[in-house]
């Protein structure tokens, strides 16, 4: 599979940029990137759909909050993120269909302890090719 984000240097912390056609491509990016930082897309199985609705004050905070509900998926549920689909979208809203593999030891295979979605260097901007976002994940 092709990367949908680019890896960058950071001291301590995964620092990724994501990259999308429109608003609706560059969040479901970063979400499946966010994922695919965390175990490997290939091991997933398409299981339970989850619904989720997320605000936020701007774009910024947007990918923040909901970048931070798919984590929780992970952390607070041990589902891992197979699919993403954006059904709605603005400056200030999203509401997606999350198709989840619920983690299982002997099949899944965890890459990065990623603890929490930060602000530090958050960005959501309109691009010359379209739209990208840097984000930085404390691990």
């Amino acid at each position: 599979m092709k990367k949908l984000y680019t890896l960058l240097n950071h001291t301590a912390d995964l620092k990724i940029r994501v990259r999308g056609t429109d608003p609706a491509d560059l969040y479901r990016n970063a979400g499946l990137s966010l994922f695919d930082l965390i175990t490997r897309p290939d091991q997933l199985r398409p299981g339970e759909v989850i619904e989720i609705n997320i605000t936020g004050d701007d774009p910024a905070d947007l990918m923040v909050n909901y970048l931070r509900e798919l984590l929780y998926l992970w952390t607070g549920n041990e589902k891992l993120v197979k699919m993403i689909d954006i059904a709605d979208i603005s400056d200030t809203a999203i509401s997606a269909r999350v198709s989840t593999d619920r983690y299982q030891p002997g099949r899944h295979e965890i890459l990065h302890e990623i603890k929490a979605v930060t602000y530090h260097q958050i960005d959501v901007s309109r691009a010359t090719d379209g739209w990208q976002a840097m984000v930085v994940f404390d691990v």
